[in-house]
């Protein structure tokens, strides 16, 4: 090894001439996995080559071009193998006069990813700290990028006093959430992914870094919030940059493209404004209340063409079952608005034709909207504002800072179709404020979003470090948790319980807050996603860690609202919804909800007792049918119709599976029929005061189960102190 680093110093002599006669920062990168070169970046080869390995080498160069910096070098792992290009193998690449990826050696020569670098990564210390002794001048910065450098990153920190920044870039216990959801086993996931190494490693990297960097606030509270060695002060929000050089304002060739061609050809009127949707069919994403705003205004419709950009396919059929759903849904949409020749839905488009769509935009005066439910970040809000487009979208963590950095758009309510429709004819139908923001717009991004600007607010912050001008971080002392994830859990409906007592749901929500890290929040509804969204948007309810929709018939996982598809493909088993319309369409006293309350999995009814049949009849008549499925009355008037395999009682206890929380440590909260499925069993339980009383009735005789005096939050909190929840965690009925 000590040869490979002296033949790294020689042709790192001439930098180091350079950079000691310049005057400015020596800083370090780090970023361990992936392949990384400087030019034709494998993106996507696989999951170690997507974005943080582009994001690297353009900081990389970002930094280097600065007066303030004398030199950069990005530190990866050498891979010498037939398997990949030789570029992989140089010691060291130049990518500037004063800025080098840096390969040392650790491990087998081969590639291999991520999960299988822990155990080689001492070796890369070592390896690494050799090669920095052979150098005239230690960097003044180590920054690290995910857990694998914030691993080595902080060893080295340790070992040679070199103040440490930290970008997670994502975090394991998120990961861990996305993972379970797609229906790998926790135990799979901790031996494929080597999960609680990563943790361990990300607290520690905590528990060393000066700053950590993150794209936006809300990535600070949902995320960083959830670990042991989480400090407030150490944070800081930088946005990534966005090249400027691929988004741009229009030339005025843009209708002459092929992607043009292939939108333009559905609309009528192809000259009208454009209002670009461009996102994944996702459930997430919100296309449906887009087209729904658009379609029930006609003014709008007058004023623009609406274009959705929905991924890529050739057959709908071929597709996943949520994005089959959502384009089916947009389909369904278009024909009931009756939207042909105004609506433009394309199969395909490339990467590179990305661009090219939101300049098209941008030249016909449109406008581009984002109405998820959830943005975390929002990329193509900044993509389109660098094209000199307006944005109108949704009031959720990242459009805000952007719109607010910007001054180019518009924030709406996603979950209300009238509120979409009038951020975008506030920013269409006033010509002279569209130009001020397009121009805002192409100002703020250079401003806030450019690689520039993240180097210039990079330098903001690391300088002071470097030069021990700034004040130290004071580290507030932090207990350590026995377990690696929570251990415990609450589960309650949301009418009946959350909101059976508004006044006293402030202090529930602070306590849930306060213990997050050893308490998993879950919300039970029979509400669809988006009228639970909505709910708990007007009464300022937080996301919860787990999310159960119509009567347990779907689950989402925060922060960003992930499918569990694994359920999803678990309840579709015997589930055949147009024989149980069949059966029970003619039957007296039941009638069918509104549209807004069915969904995929559970068919809704009105029921009226004295007219309907029981439902022993009603259950006897679907199973003449041969239909296994779960009958569910709540409140005396609503009947749902779900799969067998689903209920509120079966989502929970598979989440709890999934989560690794037994039973005996989850507390549900109950007020109406609908909610004994859960209380049920092993759990511990609390019935509200403000309960169902019928419903319920059956349940005064069970051990672990509390009826609580107060009513909504206040019970729970009751409940809360009745079973010492968050320590001894007990029934104290049972000695």
């Amino acid at each position: 090894m000590e040869s490979e680093n002296l033949r790294g110093r020689s042709k790192l002599s001439q930098p180091e001439r350079e950079s000691e006669k310049r005057q400015g920062l020596y800083i370090c990168l780090l970023s361990i996995h992936g392949l990384i070169r400087g030019e034709e970046l494998e993106l996507g080869r696989d999951a170690d080559t997507g974005g943080q390995t582009k994001y690297v080498v353009e900081l990389a160069r970002a930094l280097a071009v600065r007066p303030d910096v004398a030199r950069v070098i990005l530190v990866t792992r050498l891979v010498d193998s037939p398997d990949v290009s030789a570029d992989y193998a140089k010691p060291v690449e130049s990518l500037d006069h004063n800025c080098d990826i840096v390969r040392i050696k650790a491990g087998p020569n081969g590639y291999i990813p991520k999960e299988q670098l822990w155990d080689h990564l001492d070796s890369l210390v070592d390896n690494m700290v050799d090669f920095l002794h052979t150098d005239t001048r230690l960097p003044d910065i180590l920054h690290s990028h995910y857990a694998d450098a914030g691993y080595v990153g902080s060893r080295i920190s340790h070992l040679l006093g070199i103040p440490l920044i930290h970008t997670g870039h994502s975090l394991g216990r998120v990961k861990r959430s996305r993972l379970l959801a797609s229906g790998i086993s926790a135990d799979e996931v901790e031996s494929r992914y080597n999960m609680a190494r990563r943790i361990e490693a990300e607290e520690s990297t905590l528990a060393s870094a000066e700053r950590v960097i993150t794209s936006t606030s809300q990535e600070i509270e949902e995320q960083y919030e959830l670990y042991d060695f989480y400090q407030p002060k150490q944070m800081v929000v930088i946005p990534p940059g966005t090249d400027l050089t691929r988004f741009h304002p229009p030339q005025g060739n843009e209708r002459q493209s092929a992607i043009a061609g292939e939108i333009l050809r559905f609309l009528k009127e192809p000259e009208k404004p454009i209002i670009l949707a461009l996102s994944r069919p996702d459930t997430r994403k919100n296309i449906a209340s887009l087209v729904i705003a658009y379609g029930e205004d006609k003014a709008l419709q007058e004023a623009a063409n609406l274009v959705v950009v929905a991924g890529n396919r050739d057959d709908i059929r071929d597709l996943d079952a949520g994005a089959q759903e959502v384009l089916s849904e947009l389909l369904l949409l278009i024909d009931r608005y009756d939207l042909y020749g105004r609506v433009a839905y394309p199969k395909h488009h490339k990467a590179d034709d990305v661009p090219l769509i939101y300049r098209l935009a941008a030249f016909s005066g449109g406008i581009f909207v984002n109405p998820a439910l959830t943005e975390p970040f929002g990329l193509t809000l900044i993509e389109a504002a660098a094209s000199g487009l307006p944005v109108v979208a949704t009031e959720d963590g990242g459009p805000r800072d952007i719109i607010g950095n910007c001054a180019n758009g518009v924030l709406i309510n996603p979950l209300e179709s009238d509120d979409i429709a009038r951020g975008l004819k506030e920013v269409l139908l006033d010509w002279e404020q569209w130009q001020r923001r397009s121009t805002a717009g192409l100002c703020g991004v250079r401003e806030h979003y450019s690689w520039q600007a993240h180097a210039e607010h990079y330098m903001e912050m690391v300088l002071p470090i470097a030069q021990k001008r700034s004040t130290p971080l004071i580290r507030q002392p932090v207990p350590r948790r026995s377990m690696l994830y929570r251990d415990r859990a609450i589960f309650t409906d949301l009418d009946q319980n959350l909101l059976g007592d508004t006044e006293s749901l402030p202090e529930l929500i602070q306590v849930l807050r306060a213990n997050r890290k050893s308490t998993a929040f879950a919300i039970a509804t029979g509400r669809r996603l988006d009228s639970a969204l909505k709910v708990m948007k007007r009464y300022a309810i937080p996301e919860p860690d787990v999310l159960i929709t119509s009567g347990g018939t779907e689950i989402h996982y925060a922060p960003k609202l992930t499918e569990d598809t694994a359920w999803t493909r678990h309840i579709e088993t015997q589930w055949t919804p147009q024989v149980v319309e069949r059966v029970l369409g003619n039957l007296p006293g039941l009638v069918k909800q509104n549209k807004s309350e069915q969904s995929r999995f559970k068919i809704s009814y009105f029921i009226d007792p004295e007219k309907a049949p029981s439902l022993e009849e009603i259950n006897q008549l679907l199973h003449k049918e041969e239909q296994s499925v779960n009958v569910i009355l709540s409140f005396g008037q609503y009947l749902d119709v779900l799969p067998i395999r689903a209920s509120k009682g079966l989502a929970l206890r598979y989440v709890s599976t999934t989560l690794g929380i037994p039973l005996k440590n989850v507390l549900v909260a109950g007020g109406s029929g609908a909610d004994e499925g859960m209380m049920r069993g092993n759990t511990l339980a609390v019935v509200v005061g403000n309960r169902h009383h019928e419903e319920l009735s059956g349940l005064e005789d069970i051990e672990r189960i509390y009826f609580a005096r107060a009513a909504g939050a206040a019970g729970i909190l009751e409940a809360l102190e009745h079973y010492d929840f968050f320590q001894s965690c007990r029934n104290p009925d049972e000695g």
